[in-house]
């Protein structure tokens, strides 16, 4: 996830209570609505800002996964939450992440692409779609309402995503509208977006 050092800071001074809080919602929970289109496994997965190593619970199901997250004490944390979980854990950041190799078979994006910057929007998607093996699933989950003010986000519309998708190569295959927070703050609601390459 591409991050400016101050909001990587925020990640890092909060990585405590940020595991308390992601931790309390399930995987499963939070991406109900995508569920479905899961690849069978085994499969190959990618989680991109993995933070405390929630969505990395792919590997539960018999998925292949690689997690990147830029911040080294969510990285810490992650391991210590989820122990001998066979995921792999690697420091990154879009929109480059250079060192990853593909293809994967689904790339799963939960809270980063709120981080990107105008500019760095096409060039993340340019090579998210270069990471999809053909067939290969893109989900992104987008925060919406006010952006916070202790750390740097947008308000991304979910059109926007699927703009860049179509134009990095990518089919639309749904944009989910969820009203409701998990965590339950009034303020905060969530749009998901799935595209497909091929």
């Amino acid at each position: 996830m591409e991050r400016t050092a101050g909001v990587q800071a925020y990640y890092a001074e909060s990585a405590e209570r940020l595991g308390r809080v992601y931790e309390s919602v399930s995987f499963e929970s939070v991406h109900e609505a995508l569920l479905d289109l899961l690849p069978e496994a085994p499969a190959r997965a990618l989680d991109i800002g993995a933070g405390t190593g929630r969505d990395a619970a792919l590997a539960r199901r018999g998925f292949t996964v690689d997690a990147v997250e830029p911040v080294a004490e969510l990285r810490d944390l992650a391991g210590r939450l989820h122990p001998g979980s066979g995921v792999t854990w690697r420091a990154g950041a879009l929109p480059g992440i250079p060192a990853l190799q593909g293809p994967y078979d689904v790339v799963l994006l939960s809270a980063v692409w709120m981080h990107l910057r105008p500019e760095e929007r096409p060039l993340a998607m340019g090579r998210l779609a270069g990471l999809l093996a053909p067939g290969g699933i893109l989900l992104i989950t987008l925060r919406r309402g006010e952006p916070p003010v202790d750390r740097r986000t947008f308000d991304i519309a979910p059109e926007e995503v699927a703009g860049h998708g179509t134009g990095a190569g990518l089919t639309l295959l749904r944009i989910v509208d969820e009203t409701a927070d998990r965590l339950g703050r009034d303020a905060v609601h969530w749009n998901a977006v799935a595209l497909q390459l091929g």
